[in-house]
């Protein structure tokens, strides 16, 4: 009966934790019985692995054929220009555009397509391997300049026996029989010489079709469409569906680039979806093993998981060092143009692309890359102008993206959070103590709010917390003020100030104009203060150069910050005393008001003041 009672009490817990329907549940504890891996070729003396990137592919975009047919609410004609002209901005040389067969809207697109494609642009088609809808597509493609047809037919296995009923032979039989269909209607008619004409065959599902099988109905093709040097064939060798890692896609190349013969007639272009997420890595790997083209769309828009994503892998390259020969300088506009077009948000997080990759949040983060600006700008000084910052692969600004959006700050940022937006936005390099002390105030405030703090909520906090500038409500401002040098020892301070709106005369003498004034004010205001700490550094240049300094007082066991900017250093340093004297007075006068005194710091102060003067 125990027993019963603990099993019922296990599974009440278990679907208090998950539910009781949970699909969780219906998870196989052994999925081998109902899953299998899938049969890799077998190459043992593979290259690739040892090979390097060295130069940019082919490009070819299919967002307005492949990205376009996987959308709920598939691009007006009118977006689809919009798209077309930027992907030739880019500098994309070939893209596919349509389905011509498929509908009115696509051919009617074609047509556009022929008339406004810039000379040096492929135009890309895609149909099945039907005469009547080859024979539509072609139409489409009247007077093209350049044209390049491309027909596909399902080869793997579970595509031809459940799809198809298809034999292999039958399968190889029209692929033959369509490439020939087509260049009887392409480049053997005397009326069609006005195009270059350029063929591309998909033995779809390339990715899960038996290697060796792929190469044998390709190399059919390849035959009966007669490829030159001047103008190869081009064989779209899909990962139609991502069925296993990305090292098998590279074998699969490779095996195929070493057996289709004629490899210097022969294009061979890479189309990965990416069903397992692998579609970039996959398509890297591919390149190695031989890729000669890549077929992709922007942002990765596609069927189910995507195609592999243009942007990712043109940037890739950029960042070691290798000319996409595209452009995404403006990167704002591309992605304004596919969220309008495509109808589906950019992923904040979409490498380079996404609206929060070149930011940084965490604490650790930030101070490392701050403290990467510092370093560049001194190697720059010295020539050096190659990009080292911690966290970022990529300089924002090659990507039309400014440095204030690097560093964005919350209740989960550091000290060199903050710290960075000053700098950037006053010139202010906050000494590594004083960072520690403001990150506290804005951790705080951001926390308070439940959000992100933007910059100039973090200006206004430090212009406040430090009296910058001569706040408002500060108690002390200096009226007028004179040093005089007695020896190189000895300077003493004649000055008036403004004490809560009474002139008052304060006279003192140190080993220099900081120690003279403080000891000015400490005798004027009745108390002992100290230096702790000092800083200063230019802010800007030529005419334009000012002191910043910093301050640390202490006073009966409590401390303050102060800063101070002027274009000259002495009344800078004047600026930061008074603006930390404030902050005192301040700090003591509300910590005796929490308690309820009623003689605080403050106003003790203002007694003693009034009583002397």
């Amino acid at each position: 009966m125990f027993k019963r009672c603990r099993v019922v009490l296990q599974k009440a817990l278990k679907d208090e934790v998950r539910g009781p329907n949970s699909s969780y549940s219906n998870m196989l504890k052994d999925p081998s019985t109902k899953y299998s891996g899938f049969q890799a070729i077998y190459l043992t003396d593979r290259t690739w692995p040892n090979n390097h990137i060295k130069k940019a592919p082919r490009w070819l975009a299919t967002d307005l054929r492949d990205g376009n047919q996987s959308l709920p609410d598939p691009m007006s004609i009118e977006q689809k220009q919009e798209y077309f002209k930027k992907l030739v901005q880019i500098g994309l040389k070939e893209i596919e555009v349509s389905f011509p067969s498929a509908s009115q809207t696509d051919f009617d697109f074609t047509r556009w397509a022929v008339k406004n494609a810039p000379e040096d642009v492929d135009i890309q088609v895609l149909v099945q391997s039907r005469e009547r809808l080859i024979r539509r597509t072609i139409d489409s493609l009247e007077g093209a300049k350049r044209a390049i047809v491309h027909t596909y037919l399902a080869t793997s296995d579970l595509f031809r026996n459940v799809v198809f009923g298809m034999s292999r032979k039958e399968a190889l039989e029209k692929a033959v029989r369509t490439a020939k269909f087509v260049r009887s209607l392409t480049k053997d008619d005397a009326s069609q010489q006005r195009t270059n004409w350029t063929y591309e065959f998909s033995p779809e599902c390339f990715s899960s079709t038996p290697t060796e099988f792929a190469v044998d109905i390709c190399r059919a093709v390849k035959d009966a469409w007669e490829p030159t040097l001047e103008n190869p064939i081009i064989f779209n060798l899909p990962a139609t569906i991502e069925v296993s890692t990305p090292n098998v896609y590279a074998d699969q190349i490779e095996y195929f680039c070493r057996h289709i013969g004629d490899r210097d007639r022969v294009v061979v272009s890479l189309h990965c979806h990416n069903d397992r997420g692998c579609g970039v890595a996959a398509t890297e790997l591919g390149l190695l093993a031989g890729g000669d083209r890549i077929e992709g769309c922007l942002f990765g828009n596609g069927e189910r998981t995507g195609n592999v994503d243009l942007v990712t892998l043109a940037l890739n390259l950029y960042t070691t060092g290798i000319s996409p020969d595209l452009d995404f300088s403006d990167m704002k506009s591309i992605i304004d143009v596919a969220e309008r077009c495509n109808k589906i948000p950019v992923h904040p997080r979409a490498p380079y692309g996404g609206s929060l990759v070149t930011c940084a949040f965490s604490g650790s983060h930030q101070d490392a890359i701050k403290k990467g600006f510092t370093a560049q700008e001194k190697r720059r000084t010295e020539g050096d102008n190659s990009w080292q910052i911690p966290y970022l692969t990529l300089d924002p600004q090659d990507i039309g993206r400014n440095y204030e959006a690097v560093i964005r700050v919350n209740s989960q940022s550091g000290k060199g959070g903050a710290a960075w937006i000053v700098q950037r936005n006053l010139g202010l390099d906050l000494p590594k103590p004083m960072q520690i002390d403001f990150s506290s105030i804005v951790q705080d405030t951001a926390d308070g709010l439940g959000r992100e703090l933007k910059a100039n909520e973090i200006i206004s906090l430090l212009q406040s917390h430090y009296n910058v500038d001569n706040c408002a409500n500060n108690s002390i401002a200096v009226k007028d003020y004179n040093f005089h040098k007695i020896s190189e020892q000895s300077t003493h301070l004649d000055a008036i100030i403004d004490f809560d709106g009474t002139e008052i005369a304060i006279h003192g003498e140190g080993n220099g104009p900081i120690s003279s004034f403080l000891n000015a004010l400490s005798k004027a205001l009745g108390i002992e203060m100290e230096v702790e700490t000092y800083a200063e550094h230019s802010v800007g240049q030529g005419s334009k150069t000012k002191a910043a300094t910093y301050v640390k007082l202490s006073c009966n066991g409590v401390t303050r910050w102060g800063i101070g900017m002027h274009e000259s250093i002495t009344r800078a340093s004047v600026n930061s005393l008074v603006s930390c004297a404030n902050s005192l007075i301040k700090a003591r006068a509300l910590s005796e008001d929490s308690v309820k005194t009623e003689d605080g710091f403050a106003e003790t102060i203002e007694k003693k003041v009034k009583a002397k003067f």
